[in-house]
């Protein structure tokens, strides 16, 4: 299992020692940019770890989204891109068609990039209908790492939010990550 975090613009700073991966918050909707998104991904490459970038995904005006996103993330060979499918602040989520149709825009625009799904545990059970998560599933499960409470083949595991989202993925090396990482 390799070991990484997700980050957004509320860590102003983050340790890489004994991390694996980062992935950053780019956008959200059709108007928000993480200010400190360039930094914390130069911050990662620096450290030699592999960089994703994911968007929280807001019902309504998809190909927009989708188009917003992948114009705001840096576009290196290897990135992994990601689709955040929760709640929003006003208590709303995209429905499963959205979803779906936002990871497919994503790689219908980068075709290059893996496309990931994340989401809790609570949505993959029982909100998703459809059960596609692009080109794997990042799932939110509060347990022990790399033990999340599905049946489902997953690809990474956020297993706490404390003190940051620390997560596992399921490759045997970070070599093999970056293999995976470019289709």
């Amino acid at each position: 299992m390799l070991r990484g975090i997700d980050v957004s613009s509320y860590q102003s700073s983050f340790g890489t020692d004994g991390v694996d991966f980062v992935i950053v918050k780019a956008t959200e909707g059709r108007s928000y940019i993480n200010p400190r998104m360039n930094a914390q991904a130069k911050k990662a490459r620096d450290a030699g770890c592999v960089v994703g970038f994911y968007h929280f995904l807001w019902p309504g005006n998809i190909a927009a989204q989708a188009e917003y996103f992948v114009t705001k993330a840096a576009e290196h060979g290897g990135d992994l891109l990601a689709c955040d499918w929760e709640t929003t602040g006003e208590g709303t989520h995209a429905s499963n068609a959205q979803k779906d149709q936002f990871i497919k825009e994503v790689k219908r625009l980068r075709p290059n990039h893996r496309v990931l799904l994340y989401t809790n545990r609570n949505y993959w059970l029982n909100v998703d209908t459809t059960s596609y998560a692009g080109d794997g599933l990042w799932i939110a499960d509060y347990v022990t790492a790399g033990k999340p409470r599905i049946k489902a083949d997953w690809r990474f595991h956020q297993y706490t939010d404390q003190p940051l989202d620390k997560n596992v993925a399921d490759f045997a090396s970070r070599d093999a990550l970056r293999e995976w990482a470019t289709p």
